[in-house]
């Protein structure tokens, strides 16, 4: 084994497309160390070879309705350390806003945007390296579906713009290069955010997951 590789445990019941997704992550020089289709065998599986990451199917056999979530559950809490990945071919906010409060070492993508090579493999460095990613069409349609007196209401449209790709995990840098604005522009709106959803003074990183999750809390 090549310690210097990240580990990564895959699960889901689509055998074509764990074997794609397997097949991406070890062609862009990530180490799979196993495979399952379907919790117990994913518990069994993490237990044993103790990935970095893991990468499930929120549905999973035999049920198919929130068995890779449970099962992400109980690795969250037998190992903290480990990030978790969840996919899903439906947006289920609801049933993941638990672990994703967690706020570190946490994604939740689509499946349809695995096919996006460069996208998906900088989503799992960035939970690797301890981030927090949300799905852009997530985040899209809870800002459709967000209710009366939602602090949301407060913001502006670029300030939403902003938030959501903090939500995708990117830096200040990143974010100034996709919206054409400067980096202090950028932190200018990000500070407006945060007041205006009043979060607590507490270290920056963590405040910017704190405004995904209370943005994803208003639905």
């Amino acid at each position: 084994m090549d310690e210097g590789r990240t580990r990564i445990a895959l699960a889901d019941d689509d055998v074509l497309l764990r074997e794609g997704i397997a097949s991406l992550l070890e062609r862009s020089g990530f180490e799979v160390v196993g495979q399952a289709g379907d919790a117990p065998e994913l518990l069994t599986l993490v237990r044993e070879c103790r990935p970095d990451l893991v990468v499930v199917d929120i549905r999973m056999p035999p049920g198919y309705t929130t068995e890779g979530l449970d099962a992400a559950r109980v690795i969250r809490e037998e190992f903290p350390k480990t990030g978790i990945l969840l996919l899903s071919a439906h947006i289920e906010v609801e049933q993941a806003m638990e672990l994703l409060a967690t706020g570190h070492r946490v994604g939740y993508l689509l499946k349809s945007r695995v096919i996006g090579v460069t996208d998906f493999v900088e989503t799992v460095e960035r939970i690797v390296h301890g981030g927090s990613v949300v799905d852009p069409s997530l985040v899209k349609e809870l800002i459709t579906a967000r209710r009366r007196n939602d602090p949301l209401e407060l913001l502006t449209q670029r300030e939403r713009e902003v938030l959501s790709l903090m939500a995708e995990g990117r830096s200040n840098a990143g974010i100034a290069h996709r919206l054409w604005i400067t980096e202090g522009t950028v932190e200018k709106h990000v500070r407006s955010i945060m007041a205006r959803m009043r979060l607590p003074e507490t270290e920056d990183d963590h405040r910017r997951v704190l405004a995904v999750i209370a943005f994803l809390g208003t639905r």
